[in-house]
């Protein structure tokens, strides 16, 4: 492991700044609601999306202007999704207007993000009345970087933001990243939203390559509720300011770039599946002995995504028979009398199934470890070398709560 977490988030990487206010989208005038994230030279930058077939209005200008590999700024609105509106793509193609006049850059290098509620028509005035107070700002300090991860929040508890360094060339190169996302998290792509960006020189295709190859390791392996939203979108934007070799082709430095970028994807990921909407729990399955990566993944997000297995953790019950069923139907190929079953937390590991049977334990020590905010759930399955880790929370009476009156 070449790489060390350190004090920031977006900013921590040469050359970039970011700020967030509320702007008014939001009623709530103590929310920011407008994020804002700039780097002093145009950036190699990739994303991914949604696979829900309904997508944003952003995410369609987002491919348009992403397709050159290049980007210089992010705009990011909470409050409202720009989503199922008829000038919703007018709307998007606006607020990048809007920050490239103000940041004097290109429009197309401006990359846009909505989040909140779905089919309410997004008001621009308010952006274009506040674009220039958010630039004003602009910040390359923590402050910046914060505020701007607040702007993203939706029903997220707490701001979700963090930063690494590693060595590539002989070079210190530095990657931080803001996420949001509590509910409506079950991504095939990225996730929710999140905003990362790193000073390291890597080219426009290198960086295509590493956020996909990233992303299905990380945010592909969380679930909260089953729902994939329509906003989702993982981007990443690199500056070359570390002044490192570019990175062009396969080979050490790619590998070192990806394993840091994975460490804050992987953390990002953690700190949404622990703020599931209601939840009061960070479930993580770990699955080892698959006979390939993508039984392993299925397994571990199936898991993960069992509403019983969920409840369960909540009620910090050891219903291990809720893991087997998961299991049995993940329509992965293992062999279901071989797979052993443990949960362990900081209060210790108990095992509960072996060989796909029950086996004698004490339900006194379980409840004591499943009690507590952090619960693994190992399953090892004995049929090869592969392995997996999936992130989820537990399934408590808040989420039904917090959803029941979303809109108001």
């Amino acid at each position: 492991m070449k790489y060390k977490m350190i004090d920031g988030s977006v900013t921590a990487a040469k050359g970039f700044k970011a700020a967030g206010i509320h702007c008014g989208i939001r009623k709530n005038k103590s929310k920011r609601d407008l994020g804002l994230i700039y780097c002093d030279n145009k950036c190699t930058a990739a994303a991914v999306y949604t696979t829900n077939l309904v997508q944003s209005s952003p995410i369609t200008v987002c491919k348009q202007n992403l397709k050159n590999g290049f980007a210089q700024a992010v705009i990011a609105n909470s409050g409202n999704a720009n989503t199922c509106n008829a000038d919703g793509d007018e709307k998007a193609q606006k607020m990048c207007e809007l920050a490239a006049k103000e940041l004097g850059i290109d429009a197309s290098d401006v990359i846009v993000a909505s989040t909140g509620v779905i089919g309410q028509i997004l008001p621009i005035e308010p952006i274009e009345e506040n674009i220039a107070v958010l630039a004003e700002n602009l910040t390359c300090d923590s402050v910046g970087a914060s505020d701007c991860a607040e702007a993203i929040m939706t029903t997220d508890t707490v701001k979700k933001e963090v930063a690494v360094e590693t060595t590539i060339g002989g070079k210190a190169v530095k990657i931080g990243g803001i996420s949001k996302g509590s509910g409506m998290i079950h991504p095939n792509m990225a996730t929710m939203l999140c905003f990362v960006t790193t000073d390291a020189a890597i080219s426009s295709e290198m960086i295509q390559k590493a956020v996909k190859t990233v992303a299905d390791d990380t945010f592909n392996m969380i679930s909260i509720d089953g729902d994939t939203s329509t906003n989702d979108m993982l981007s990443v934007m690199a500056s070359g300011l570390a002044g490192n070799d570019e990175i062009t082709e396969e080979g050490q430095d790619y590998n070192d770039f990806v394993e840091a970028l994975t460490a804050v994807c992987k953390e990002l990921s953690k700190m949404m599946a622990k703020d599931g909407e209601g939840a009061t729990k960070l479930l993580v399955c770990k699955v080892s002995g698959a006979k390939s990566v993508k039984d392993a993944k299925g397994i571990a997000k199936s898991v993960i995504c069992s509403s019983l297995l969920k409840a369960a953790m909540f009620g910090a019950d050891a219903n291990w028979g809720r893991v087997l069923c998961a299991i049995g139907y993940s329509g992965c190929d293992v062999d279901v009398h071989k797979v052993n079953v443990s949960f362990a937390s900081d209060d210790g590991k108990i095992d509960v199934c072996k060989n796909g049977a029950g086996i004698e334990f004490s339900e006194e020590i379980a409840k004591e470890i499943l009690i507590r905010d952090e619960i693994d759930i190992i399953v090892g399955l004995g049929d090869g070398e592969a392995s997996a880790e999936a992130y989820g929370c537990d399934l408590t009476y808040d989420y039904v709560k917090i959803n029941g009156d979303y809109r108001t």
